[in-house]
């Protein structure tokens, strides 16, 4: 998981930009990550999140993307 003093994907509230930091994770959540074009010193804008949570919608390189809470969590921001 995420480190305990750094932000993540997660955290950051509905409306704002987030500039990925680094992925944490492993093998094939991490791959699956930088495949859905977030990678290091990418903008990310949170558009939305579910009535329960989870999934996040989130703005990145111009296209719409929804991502789980638990992946969101391997992504640390400033």
């Amino acid at each position: 998981m995420a480190e305990a003093s750094g932000k993540t994907l997660r955290d950051v509230p509905v409306g704002q930009t987030a500039t990925v930091r680094r992925l944490t994770g492993e093998g094939a959540l991490k791959r699956h990550i930088m495949d859905m074009g977030i990678t290091k010193g990418v903008e990310v804008f949170v558009r939305k999140v579910a009535p329960l949570g989870d999934p996040l919608e989130v703005t990145v390189r111009g296209y719409e993307l929804s991502l789980r809470k638990s992946e969101a969590a391997c992504v640390l921001v400033d």
